[in-house]
């Protein structure tokens, strides 16, 4: 039980309350996991894919799990991080999302042990009264106890009263489901509190909280999100995921194995032994980006992506010692020559410029040709100047 214990806490933030969860793995009986996605993203990138991950991680230890859609909740919105009301989905917008998270999610989780559900099964028949009841389980002063509430009425930001209704809403999904576990990422864990205090109010056994960390962009900075440019999608072409993947700090490729990875823990403990004694952390990587290319796309196609990426860079080309440089945007980008100049390859913007003109420049391999190409906040790419000269560049 041991090793199923560390396989469940690997990449966790928090489990409240560990001596709880060995309880119930003490029993034998599979235990019903519940994490609740709301359809506002049906375009996943790998930031989802760390609680879908978990998921996983329980279905191999022969547990069921409850991928719960929150079409009820998703017209609500949830308020979790927000300085402003969100605005509710329709119901149409809802659906078409449900329906595209479902094509997606199994390219992760086991169908045989997935139980998909929407919460609008109980919360429509709840109706007013219910409703009412569910909202009388609970004060003004427990709701601004959660951060986001406390910060907005702090501030003066206006709160909607419906969006109390949220965590009230999210909790009470839990008792309708029976969960044992619920998953949530650390910007979560008022609501799946929420859950445990719910449960008991109705006299049922407290659900035990597993809190995911937040995944870090490919700048190692920004939670991975799209609108920042810093996301890896499911769904992009097997060679964008390969070469993003590699272009990920050595660093940082630790923690997207940890979260990411479905290698075992031993696997992971010997590369780390193995890169101590000197291997190229760049072999690591390349097994791990054909991993999730794998797993979105095929084997053959994550072979396909290797195959391009070390034609396009020309193994052993790109130095091992290569500096890595964060570079502030302007206006959100930052234009090619200032990058260069910045990054130290040249010695002036108009050095660059006729570098660019001699075609002496390349960005993650592919020749720059046009001297007004920017680099958008959140990218990391590489840059190459004449046959000798490389940077990492993050822009931030």
């Amino acid at each position: 039980m041991q090793d199923a214990l560390q396989e469940i806490k690997r990449g966790a933030d928090e489990l409240l309350v560990e001596t709880e969860l060995v309880e119930k793995l003490k029993t034998g009986r599979p235990l019903r996991i519940k994490a609740g996605f709301d359809p506002t993203a049906p375009d996943l990138h790998l930031g989802h894919t760390v609680l879908l991950n978990k998921l996983r991680q329980f279905q191999s230890l022969g547990h069921q799990v409850i991928f719960l859609i929150g079409d009820f909740t998703g017209m609500i919105g949830d308020p979790t991080g927000k300085n402003t009301t969100r605005p509710p989905l329709t119901r149409e917008a809802v659906a078409e999302n449900a329906k595209t998270y479902q094509e997606q999610v199994f390219k992760i989780l086991d169908p045989a042990l997935t139980e998909v559900r929407f919460n609008s099964e109980w919360m429509e028949k709840l109706g007013s009264v219910g409703m009412i009841r569910l909202a009388a389980t609970h004060t003004v002063a427990r709701m601004l106890e959660r951060d986001d509430f406390h910060k907005r009425y702090s501030s003066q930001q206006p709160i909607a009263i419906h969006e109390f209704l949220y965590p009230l809403i999210q909790g009470y999904d839990s008792v309708e489901l029976k969960a044992d576990v619920e998953l949530g990422g650390t910007d979560q864990k008022f609501n799946l509190l929420m859950g445990r205090e719910l449960q008991k109010h109705h006299g049922q056994p407290a659900q035990c909280v597993l809190t995911m960390p937040l995944l870090e962009g490919l700048d190692g900075v920004n939670k991975m999100s799209k609108s920042l440019g810093n996301y890896v999608g499911i769904n992009e072409p097997p060679q964008e995921i390969f070469g993003k993947l590699m272009s990920v700090s050595d660093d940082l490729m630790w923690r997207y194995i940890q979260l990411l990875s479905f290698e075992s823990l031993a696997t992971v403990e010997s590369w780390k032994r193995q890169v101590a004694e000197g291997a190229n952390p760049r072999n690591i990587k390349v097994g791990f980006a054909q991993e999730i290319v794998a797993r979105f796309h095929g084997v053959a196609a994550a072979t396909e992506a290797l195959t391009e990426f070390e034609a396009r860079f020309q193994r052993g080309v790109l130095p091992d010692d290569m500096p890595e440089i964060s570079l502030p945007g302007v206006e959100g980008a930052l234009l090619v020559p200032q990058l260069l100049k910045f990054a130290g390859l040249v010695p002036s913007t108009s050095d660059a410029i006729r570098q660019i003109a001699g075609g002496g420049v390349k960005l993650d391999g592919e020749r720059v040709t046009d001297k007004g190409v920017s680099v958008p906040v959140g990218a990391t790419v590489v840059a190459q100047v004449g046959k000798r000269k490389f940077a990492r560049v993050t822009i931030i």
